[in-house]
Parts: C-alpha cells; sequence; structure tokens
C-alpha cells in the first residue's frame, strides 16, 4: 500500500513549516568558536554546522513522531503522539520485569524472547499496585485491527543504559495494561546500512523484530510496503526545494565574524 497523495502533502507541509520557522527565527548564538573554527579555517563551514545543528534540535526526534500519526492515520483505527499509557504496577511487577531485564543483561546464555518475556508479566500480581510517572509515555501508538501497538523512538546508537531502559519501559507498558500488546523499541533507520544494524550495547536486550524495528521495518508496518523509500524520497524532494534558501541563510550566517580569542 502506496503512500496517499494526501499523506504525502501532510508529510511536505510537516518538513517545510519546519524549515520555514528555522530560516524565520534562527541567529547564531554563538558567535565565538575558537576551537573549532581554528580547525575548520572556514567561517562559512561553522556556520553551515552552526545551522544544521540548530535544525536538526529543532526537528529532533519529535519529525518521526509526527509523520508516524501522518502515515499510520488512514490505515488504523485511531493514533497518537506521546500517548498516556496509565494504569499502574505493582511490586511484583515491577520485580519480575528487573529479573528478566538483570538475565537478559548478565547472562549471555539467556536470549530476549518478548512473547516470552511478556507471559511472565502477565503472571506477575497487580495487587496493591500505584501509578508510576516515569514510563507512562509512549513516543507513538496506534489501534489497527483492534490491536494496540506501543513504540519508543529512539537515537540510532544508543548506549546500553538505553536498551536496557527501554526494555524495562517496553515490559512495563505490557504490566500497566495487564494484556497482550504490541511493544517496540523503534530507530528511524540504519546507521550501519547496507550492513545488518549491529551495535555491541545491544547485547541480549531485544528480540529483533519482535520488539525491535529499525528503519523500514517500522515505517512499512505503520504505511505498507515502500513507505520508508516513500518517506526518503518526500524528504529529498523538500530538501532540493529548499537547497538554496538554506545555502543563502548560511551565507547569511557567514558573515557574523567568530571571535578568535
Amino acid at each position: 500500500m502506496a503512500l496517499s497523495s494526501n499523506q504525502k502533502q501532510k508529510i511536505i507541509n510537516l518538513l517545510e513549516t519546519k524549515i520555514d520557522n528555522k530560516l524565520k527565527k534562527y541567529l547564531r548564538e554563538s558567535t565565538s568558536m575558537p576551537f573549532l573554527s581554528r580547525l575548520m579555517q572556514d567561517s562559512k563551514k561553522v556556520a553551515a554546522y552552526s545551522f544544521i545543528h540548530s535544525l536538526a534540535t529543532s526537528l529532533g526526534m519529535s519529525i518521526y513522531e509526527d509523520v508516524s500519526k501522518i502515515i499510520a492515520s488512514e490505515n488504523s483505527e485511531e493514533c497518537f503522539t506521546k500517548y498516556g499509557v496509565g494504569s499502574v504496577l505493582s511490586k511484583d511487577q515491577k520485580s519480575v520485569i528487573a529479573n528478566i531485564v538483570r538475565e537478559l543483561r548478565n547472562n549471555p546464555q539467556v536470549k530476549s524472547n518478548i512473547y516470552k518475556e511478556m507471559k511472565e508479566v502477565l503472571n506477575a500480581s497487580s495487587i496493591d499496585g500505584k501509578f508510576q510517572k516515569d514510563g507512562n509515555i509512549a513516543d507513538f501508538y496506534m489501534k489497527r485491527d483492534n490491536e494496540e501497538y506501543y513504540f519508543e523512538i529512539k537515537t540510532v546508537k544508543p548506549n546500553i543504559d538505553v536498551f536496557k531502559e527501554s526494555k524495562v519501559k517496553l515490559l512495563e507498558w505490557i504490566a500497566r495494561k495487564r494484556k497482550p500488546i504490541r511493544v517496540f523499541l523503534v530507530f528511524p533507520y540504519n546507521p550501519y546500512h547496507p550492513q545488518p544494524y549491529s551495535r555491541f550495547t545491544m547485547q541480549n536486550m531485544m528480540d529483533h523484530p519482535n520488539d525491535f524495528l529499525i528503519g523500514s521495518e517500522y515505517w512499512d508496518l505503520l504505511g505498507g510496503k515502500n513507505s520508508f523509500i516513500e518517506v526518503l524520497n518526500i524528504f529529498d524532494e523538500v530538501g532540493k526545494n529548499y537547497k538554496k534558501k538554506i545555502s543563502d541563510k548560511i551565507e547569511e550566517v557567514a558573515k557574523i565574524k567568530i571571535e578568535s580569542y
């Protein structure tokens, strides 16, 4: 299923709004970058770095959440960004989750199996549960064919603690809902492409692709086959349309002298 023309236009509008706002409001905060300016010996490149970093920060991870909602909206019963999972967690549930994660991290013989882990979590008692604010928010949620999907979207090269924390969060979502749900850690792209994703910090924490999706696996789940490629093409189209405007902005910013101490 290809993205509809309506979805494509919404993504274009989202990107254009983000870039227009940045072009309009951006002012270089740092007028002194003594180390980088000496290394680069090129004020334009330093200005480019400053602007690109600021644009990337403005887009942030939220751009992936917003695009996810646009893509999933036409083939899901409901979908939301920053979705509150709700409900409570008991000491027994948290203890079971802690034991699962400890075994995954410390015992190389134990391999992650989200379906087995889900059974263990659902078998834990929820008696005397209390609301826990931490970990309550899913970056993106959708309901499709009466099945609930919860996604944690992260930067693509996390350290071991991020994998551990995300695993705990996914299992806690299951505990909070007290029923089988689909939970995923998501990386919006594979930084090692065309090689498979491989990072030592991943260890045994995730059960790919049953609770861990990378790049096209995620986007194609939301929108159907080739959705990832279509999204990349949209970004490419917008980038080409804004190439001159961004170059002009960098030229403008580069005119502000970088102090050299």
